[in-house]
């Protein structure tokens, strides 16, 4: 056979090809020629979603910080009253000891007096345990004061005043 016709069937037989291969990425060229419209619309959206982020990260951070502040506010008033009410305590658990003295003291001298004699001898008066925390729904009650206004110091009476303002 001729060597020319068996080199011509090959450059034909890859010029074919070459043609085939043409144009397939003719094809995908043109698919990314759409696809990249498609991609600058996703880069201009994400582009406009960041600007919004960054504008809205300094009102978050003023928003943070407004509720910081009324949380702090909060928390100092918390211990103001914690500590209000950490002295009431003090003084009434000092009341109900005084109270308890006296109480002592009459029923000695009742058993005193009725010694002598030979009635019968009451019941003795229980008394229910006083809690050192109330109820936090149940209102506090000012407790009766046994003793009297003029032995209380100054700084008694005024945080007595300022609590009773507060009520």
């Amino acid at each position: 056979m001729d060597y020319k016709l068996i080199l011509d069937l090959m450059v034909a037989a890859l010029l074919l090809v070459t043609i085939v291969y043409a144009w397939i990425l003719n094809q995908r060229l043109g698919q990314l020629r759409r696809n990249r419209d498609d991609l600058a619309k996703v880069v201009s959206s994400f582009n406009e979603a960041t600007a919004r982020a960054e504008a809205g990260i300094p009102k978050m951070r003023k928003a943070a910080d407004e509720s910081g502040q009324a949380l702090q506010e909060r928390v100092e008033k918390a211990q103001s009253l914690r500590d209000d009410l950490a002295f009431m305590i003090e003084r009434a658990d000092a009341m109900a000891d005084r109270l308890e003295q006296a109480v002592r003291s009459s029923r000695e001298e009742v058993r005193a007096q009725q010694a002598p004699a030979t009635a019968p001898r009451p019941a003795p008066v229980r008394m229910a345990p006083v809690s050192p925390n109330p109820p936090p729904s149940a209102p506090v009650a000012p407790a009766a004061d046994p003793e009297p206004e003029d032995e209380r110091s100054e700084a008694e009476r005024e945080l007595l005043r300022a609590l009773q303002a507060v009520r």
